[in-house]
């Protein structure tokens, strides 16, 4: 019986142990392979470079451990050289990989801490900013309720028939808007800036300057006057701003310049002239009509009244009643309920009724008896016993100023107060005549 061989005689001829390697090779464990294969020329173990080291935890080791690597290495490369050289590669695909990385990291860091620069609004965008946000708790939505009884049903209710704006004019509650913001309301119903509803009632108001007051019961502290300015140093081109709720909606701004001054407009009331009115080319929208017109500081210089615009649509010249104005009258109608203007107690005919006469002045067709301008002798219009026209008295001057038409007369009259004693020049017939005429008040209106 033959005697086991010793591990070591395995080694005995070089092919015997070319054959025994390329089978340890296949050995997971090398330290195995190096405990049984001993050569004559001791291997030399480079160092782990730092590359290396971070593989040595790696559960799958790199391709250089792998049989079908190891089979594909002749023996004469087994050794140190071949140990660096693939080394020396590792290092260099290692440090590629790793520089790649660190380029697409850092980039990807620095677009992390790119930040979009917010928006910065000039001066005069802020100021704008800040007078809307400062003015807005002072104006004010007014809806205009009618009531209407229902078809069908036969019941009253109250429907909306209109909106406009207004402004709180003092602590006390009171509310200035427009007059025809508020003709024909059988209610009325202020929401102020932090939507909270009023029922208002009309203390007073003048159809010739379409102005009224109203006033409500709300707390002190949700009424904030606007502050008041003056309009008698107004300049054209300066900035103005225009705050309402233009078709219901919440408080907006426009902005514009004064593009003229002492323009006139006729009440829609009564066709009265108002004088000295604000041009600007602000947008007044329906809704606009009542709400403030300010100046750059913040203060008010007039009230929104009317846009004129040929097309028919919301662009135009929009016109504004100079704060001026609105004083004197708001003061009248919070004290006394009315306003005290005076009066001649005439009717007078259109100015295209006395131009087509071929005259100039103003053609009076009534003076009642118990009138200024009846108890002092003028005479209208009237009818002999054939049916005949017999023109009245036509107005030329009064006081010395000249009368050309209606609103020269107007103009004239709001110079003047009530008791005063006016000296008016007549045409009758072919010679003028001069009359004594102490103005009245006008009568109270409902």
């Amino acid at each position: 019986m033959a005697a086991a061989a010793s591990p070591l005689s395995l080694f005995s001829s070089p092919r015997q142990s070319s054959l025994t390697l390329r089978a340890l090779a296949s050995i997971p464990n090398h330290a195995h392979s190096r405990l049984l294969f001993r050569p004559k020329t001791p291997l030399v173990t480079p160092k782990p470079s730092p590359i290396s080291l971070l593989f040595s935890n790696n559960p799958n080791p790199p391709i250089t451990s792998s049989p079908s690597f190891q089979k594909l290495i002749p023996d004469r490369l087994r050794g140190s050289f071949f140990s660096s050289a693939i080394d020396s590669l590792f290092v260099l695909l290692a440090s590629v990989t790793l520089s790649f990385s660190i380029f697409i990291s850092d980039v990807g860091t620095a677009n992390a801490f790119v930040v979009t620069t917010p928006r910065k609004l000039q001066s005069d965008e802020l100021a704008t900013v800040r007078l809307f946000q400062e003015n807005t708790p002072s104006v004010v939505y007014i809806t205009n309720l009618a009531v209407r009884q229902d078809a069908f049903t036969l019941d009253v209710l109250e429907v909306p028939q209109g909106s406009g704006s207004g402004f709180v004019w003092d602590k006390d509650g009171h509310v200035v808007t427009n007059y025809h913001v508020i003709r024909g309301a059988s209610d009325l119903r202020v929401t102020l800036a932090d939507q909270s509803v009023c029922e208002a009632k009309v203390v007073g108001f003048d159809q010739d300057k379409d102005v009224a007051v109203l006033r409500i019961d709300a707390p002190k502290d949700k009424l904030r006057p606007i502050p008041i300015g003056i309009s008698a140093d107004l300049l054209v081109g300066q900035k103005v701003y225009a705050i309402g709720n233009p078709f219901g909606l919440d408080h907006t701004l426009t902005t514009g310049v004064i593009s003229g001054l002492r323009r006139e407009i006729s009440s829609a009331a009564t066709g009265r002239p108002i004088q000295d009115v604000i041009q600007t080319d602000a947008a007044i929208n329906p809704g606009n009509s009542g709400g403030p017109l300010l100046d750059s500081s913040g203060s008010l210089i007039g009230i929104n009244t009317a846009i004129y615009s040929p097309s028919g649509a919301s662009s135009g010249v929009g016109f504004s009643i100079p704060v001026d104005t609105v004083g004197g009258i708001v003061d009248q109608l919070v004290r006394f309920g009315k306003v005290t203007r005076p009066i001649l107690g005439i009717k007078f005919a259109p100015d295209q009724s006395v131009e087509q006469l071929g005259v100039s002045g103003v053609l009076v067709l009534d003076a009642p008896p118990n009138g200024p301008a009846g108890k002092a002798g003028l005479q209208p219009t009237k009818r002999d016993t054939y049916g005949r026209l017999i023109l009245g008295d036509i107005i030329t001057s009064v006081n010395g100023k000249k009368v050309t038409n209606g609103s020269d007369l107007y103009r004239i009259l709001d110079q003047c107060k009530v008791g005063d004693t006016v000296t008016v020049e007549v045409l009758r017939g072919d010679h003028k005549e001069k009359f004594a005429v102490v103005l009245e008040p006008k009568p109270d209106e409902s």
